[in-house]
Protein backbone atom coordinates (compact mmCIF):
# COMPACT_ATOMS: atom_id res chain seq x y z
CA UNK A 1 0.00 0.00 0.00
CA UNK A 2 1.20 3.47 -0.84
CA UNK A 3 0.51 6.85 1.15
CA UNK A 4 0.51 10.17 0.34
CA UNK A 5 -0.45 13.69 1.95
CA UNK A 6 -1.66 16.28 1.98
CA UNK A 7 -0.33 19.54 3.70
CA UNK A 8 -3.36 21.58 4.12
CA UNK A 9 -2.64 25.36 5.15
CA UNK A 10 -5.78 25.67 7.51
CA UNK A 11 -4.11 24.86 10.48
CA UNK A 12 -0.85 22.66 8.74
CA UNK A 13 -3.66 19.65 9.13
CA UNK A 14 -2.76 16.78 7.17
CA UNK A 15 -5.13 14.81 4.86
CA UNK A 16 -3.92 11.43 3.95
CA UNK A 17 -4.31 9.06 0.87
CA UNK A 18 -4.05 4.82 0.80
CA UNK A 19 -3.72 3.57 -2.46
CA UNK A 20 -3.77 -0.15 -2.67
CA UNK A 21 -3.64 -2.03 -6.48
CA UNK A 22 -7.42 -0.95 -7.01
CA UNK A 23 -8.69 1.87 -4.81
CA UNK A 24 -7.88 4.59 -2.53
CA UNK A 25 -9.12 5.39 1.12
CA UNK A 26 -9.47 9.23 2.12
CA UNK A 27 -8.45 10.05 5.65
CA UNK A 28 -9.34 14.03 6.80
CA UNK A 29 -9.66 15.79 3.98
CA UNK A 30 -8.87 19.42 4.90
CA UNK A 31 -9.22 22.73 3.70
CA UNK A 32 -7.31 22.84 0.24
CA UNK A 33 -9.81 21.75 -2.26
CA UNK A 34 -7.87 22.01 -5.03
CA UNK A 35 -4.87 20.60 -4.40
CA UNK A 36 -6.89 17.30 -2.38
CA UNK A 37 -9.30 17.21 -5.92
CA UNK A 38 -5.74 17.46 -8.23
CA UNK A 39 -3.96 14.52 -5.79
CA UNK A 40 -7.59 12.05 -6.45
CA UNK A 41 -7.85 13.40 -9.63
CA UNK A 42 -3.60 11.84 -10.31
CA UNK A 43 -3.84 8.61 -8.55
CA UNK A 44 -7.07 8.09 -10.87
CA UNK A 45 -8.98 5.19 -8.60
CA UNK A 46 -12.07 4.92 -6.81
CA UNK A 47 -13.02 5.82 -3.38
CA UNK A 48 -13.46 3.33 -1.06
CA UNK A 49 -14.33 5.17 2.16
CA UNK A 50 -13.73 8.71 3.98
CA UNK A 51 -12.48 8.20 7.00
CA UNK A 52 -12.65 10.70 9.69
CA UNK A 53 -10.19 10.80 12.77
CA UNK A 54 -12.47 13.43 14.53
CA UNK A 55 -14.52 16.45 13.60
CA UNK A 56 -12.53 19.59 13.95
CA UNK A 57 -13.32 21.76 11.06
CA UNK A 58 -9.55 21.54 9.54
CA UNK A 59 -9.73 17.57 9.42
CA UNK A 60 -13.36 18.14 7.22
CA UNK A 61 -13.67 21.15 5.24
CA UNK A 62 -13.36 19.53 2.26
CA UNK A 63 -15.69 16.63 3.29
CA UNK A 64 -18.43 17.05 1.16
CA UNK A 65 -16.73 18.53 -2.07
CA UNK A 66 -14.82 14.99 -2.08
CA UNK A 67 -18.57 13.04 -1.83
CA UNK A 68 -20.38 15.36 -4.43
CA UNK A 69 -17.17 15.27 -6.85
CA UNK A 70 -15.93 11.66 -6.71
CA UNK A 71 -19.77 9.73 -6.63
CA UNK A 72 -20.46 10.08 -3.01
CA UNK A 73 -18.30 7.70 -1.08
CA UNK A 74 -19.22 6.70 2.11
CA UNK A 75 -18.18 8.32 5.40
CA UNK A 76 -16.76 6.73 8.98
CA UNK A 77 -16.93 8.54 11.70
CA UNK A 78 -17.02 8.06 15.86
CA UNK A 79 -20.63 8.14 17.12
CA UNK A 80 -19.61 10.64 19.87
CA UNK A 81 -19.07 13.34 16.86
CA UNK A 82 -21.36 12.02 14.43
CA UNK A 83 -23.35 15.28 14.91
CA UNK A 84 -20.50 17.79 14.79
CA UNK A 85 -20.30 17.43 11.25
CA UNK A 86 -23.33 19.82 10.86
CA UNK A 87 -23.26 21.87 14.33
CA UNK A 88 -19.94 24.14 13.73
CA UNK A 89 -20.02 25.07 17.47
CA UNK A 90 -18.87 21.62 18.15
CA UNK A 91 -16.45 21.23 15.18
CA UNK A 92 -15.27 25.02 16.29
CA UNK A 93 -15.64 26.65 12.80
CA UNK A 94 -18.81 28.30 14.68
CA UNK A 95 -16.66 29.74 17.32
CA UNK A 96 -16.02 33.92 17.45
CA UNK A 97 -11.97 33.49 16.91
CA UNK A 98 -12.25 31.10 13.61
CA UNK A 99 -15.05 34.43 12.18
CA UNK A 100 -12.20 34.48 9.33
CA UNK A 101 -13.85 31.26 7.75
CA UNK A 102 -17.34 30.28 6.65
CA UNK A 103 -19.10 27.62 9.10
CA UNK A 104 -18.73 24.00 8.49
CA UNK A 105 -22.09 22.08 8.22
CA UNK A 106 -21.82 18.74 5.97
CA UNK A 107 -24.40 15.97 5.30
CA UNK A 108 -24.32 13.28 8.01
CA UNK A 109 -21.85 10.26 7.99
CA UNK A 110 -22.97 7.01 6.36
CA UNK A 111 -21.60 5.20 8.86
CA UNK A 112 -20.45 4.99 12.54
CA UNK A 113 -17.20 3.24 13.40
CA UNK A 114 -17.34 -0.12 15.03
CA UNK A 115 -14.62 0.07 17.89
CA UNK A 116 -11.50 -3.04 17.19
CA UNK A 117 -13.95 -4.39 14.50
CA UNK A 118 -11.96 -5.54 11.93
CA UNK A 119 -12.72 -4.17 8.69
CA UNK A 120 -12.11 -5.28 4.77
CA UNK A 121 -12.83 -2.87 1.84
CA UNK A 122 -11.70 -3.26 -1.85
CA UNK A 123 -8.13 -4.93 -0.32
CA UNK A 124 -7.71 -2.69 2.73
CA UNK A 125 -7.55 -4.30 6.57
CA UNK A 126 -7.94 -2.01 9.43
CA UNK A 127 -9.34 -1.63 12.75
CA UNK A 128 -10.25 1.66 14.87
CA UNK A 129 -9.11 2.15 17.98
CA UNK A 130 -10.83 4.74 20.30
CA UNK A 131 -8.31 6.94 21.51
CA UNK A 132 -10.27 10.39 23.42
CA UNK A 133 -8.94 13.13 25.16
CA UNK A 134 -8.00 15.84 22.29
CA UNK A 135 -11.87 15.54 21.58
CA UNK A 136 -14.69 12.79 23.18
CA UNK A 137 -14.60 10.98 19.23
CA UNK A 138 -11.47 10.94 18.71
CA UNK A 139 -10.32 7.78 16.98
CA UNK A 140 -6.78 5.95 15.83
CA UNK A 141 -6.69 3.90 12.54
CA UNK A 142 -4.07 1.09 12.33
CA UNK A 143 -3.27 -1.09 9.50
CA UNK A 144 -1.66 -4.03 10.73
CA UNK A 145 -0.59 -5.39 7.11
CA UNK A 146 1.18 -2.09 6.73
CA UNK A 147 3.06 -1.69 10.20
CA UNK A 148 1.21 1.76 10.31
CA UNK A 149 -1.50 4.11 12.51
CA UNK A 150 -3.40 6.95 11.85
CA UNK A 151 -3.14 8.88 15.28
CA UNK A 152 -5.24 11.96 14.52
CA UNK A 153 -4.90 14.25 16.91
CA UNK A 154 -4.26 12.43 19.49
CA UNK A 155 -0.05 11.44 19.20
CA UNK A 156 2.33 13.36 16.96
CA UNK A 157 5.84 13.39 16.82
CA UNK A 158 7.25 14.18 19.95
CA UNK A 159 3.97 16.23 20.99
CA UNK A 160 0.59 15.29 21.97
CA UNK A 161 -2.68 16.84 20.53
CA UNK A 162 -4.30 19.56 22.21
CA UNK A 163 -6.70 18.70 25.32
CA UNK A 164 -8.30 22.58 26.18
CA UNK A 165 -11.18 22.20 23.76
CA UNK A 166 -14.37 20.93 23.80
CA UNK A 167 -14.73 17.57 25.60
CA UNK A 168 -10.67 17.80 25.65
CA UNK A 169 -8.98 16.03 28.79
CA UNK A 170 -4.89 16.06 29.27
CA UNK A 171 -5.68 12.69 31.67
CA UNK A 172 -7.32 11.15 29.17
CA UNK A 173 -5.46 11.99 26.09
CA UNK A 174 -2.02 10.29 27.74
CA UNK A 175 -4.32 7.19 28.82
CA UNK A 176 -5.50 6.62 25.60
CA UNK A 177 -2.09 6.96 24.23
CA UNK A 178 -0.25 4.85 27.13
CA UNK A 179 -3.24 2.03 26.80
CA UNK A 180 -3.90 2.02 22.98
CA UNK A 181 -0.79 3.21 21.26
CA UNK A 182 1.92 2.51 22.83
CA UNK A 183 0.83 -1.21 23.04
CA UNK A 184 0.93 -1.38 19.58
CA UNK A 185 4.34 -3.14 18.00
CA UNK A 186 7.01 -0.31 16.27
CA UNK A 187 4.30 1.21 13.99
CA UNK A 188 4.72 4.04 11.77
CA UNK A 189 2.62 6.82 12.90
CA UNK A 190 0.94 9.64 10.57
CA UNK A 191 -0.88 12.01 12.90
CA UNK A 192 -3.03 14.95 12.39
CA UNK A 193 -0.65 17.66 12.26
CA UNK A 194 3.31 17.31 11.86
CA UNK A 195 5.87 14.97 10.70
CA UNK A 196 5.70 10.88 10.86
CA UNK A 197 7.17 9.08 13.76
CA UNK A 198 7.10 5.35 15.01
CA UNK A 199 5.90 4.36 18.35
CA UNK A 200 9.43 3.46 19.78
CA UNK A 201 10.47 6.95 18.72
CA UNK A 202 8.06 8.33 20.85
CA UNK A 203 7.80 5.94 23.68
CA UNK A 204 11.79 7.00 23.79
CA UNK A 205 11.79 10.76 23.10
CA UNK A 206 7.97 12.16 23.58
CA UNK A 207 8.56 14.78 26.78
CA UNK A 208 4.80 13.80 27.65
CA UNK A 209 5.86 10.29 28.74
Amino acid sequence: MKIHTTLNTQAYQNTYYLENETHLLIIDPGSDWEVIRSKIEEINKPISAILLTHAHYDHIMSLDLVRKQFGAPPVYISEKEGDWLYTPTYNRSGLPMHDDIPDVILQPAEHFFAIQTPYHLDGFHFYVLETPGHSIGSVSLVFPDDRMVLSGDALFFEAIGRFDLYTGDKDTLLTSIKTQLFTLPNYDVYPGHGPATTISHEKLFNPFF
